[in-house]
Order: structure tokens, then sequence, then C-alpha cells
């Protein structure tokens, strides 16, 4: 039996880049940790869309914005501005998302992170 696992982003265990950001992984046995970081001009149907080959992101998320802002918005035209600070959840319907200024977007996933950009 494992006591303690301690790990840190600045050696994730697996880095899953693309156009304007990367997508961080850590496997903490029985849960995957993702930190996103996007920079400004991200878009998930532009960046990432290629890599998953879905039109849209289909992949449930529960997360914190740690900072920036994002958009998500859902093909029934709902859309939803993610802020730092902000802890979300974001169902598995597809739904696009990009970021939101001119300041890098950087947010934690504990929901879905094993799935995102594979």
């Amino acid at each position: 039996m494992i006591d303690i696992i301690l790990k840190r982003f600045d050696s994730p265990d697996q880095v899953r880049e693309f156009d304007k950001g990367t997508f961080e992984i850590i496997d903490m046995g029985k849960m995957t940790i993702g930190k996103a970081t996007y920079a400004p001009g991200w878009k998930w149907s532009t960046d990432v869309s290629p890599l998953s080959g879905t039109e849209f992101c289909e992949v449930e998320h529960l997360g914190m914005v740690l900072s920036g802002s994002a958009t998500v918005a859902f093909e029934n035209g709902e859309t939803y501005i993610l802020k730092a600070g902000d802890i979300f959840y974001v169902s598995p319907l597809p739904h696009d998302s990009w970021v939101v200024g001119d300041e890098e977007y950087i947010s934690l996933h504990f929901l879905g992170a094993e799935k995102y950009a594979d």
C-alpha cells in the first residue's frame, strides 16, 4: 500500500502539445489531473480538433481556472465565461472553447484529463 504520492507539474507524466497550448498530465494512481495552458488566440475547434478527430470537445470536465478567461460554447448556442477562481463542470455534450482577451489561460482538470486531446 502506498501512503503518499508527490508529483509536480514541473515534471508531468505526459505533455500533450498543440498550436497555442499544452495539456500536462499527472497520474496519481486512482486519479489523473491535467493542467491546461493556452495562449491568447487558442481555440479548441482550431487547435485541438485535428488531434482528437472530433469537431468539438466531447470530454467531461471538472476543474478550476487559475488565471485568464475562456469561453465555453455548446452547440445549442449557450455560452459561458470561465474566469480565474471559478470552479467549473462542463458536461460531455459537444462544446467549443477559446481564450478570452490577451492573458494566458491556465486551469486544472480533475475529471476528463486522461481523455483530453488524446
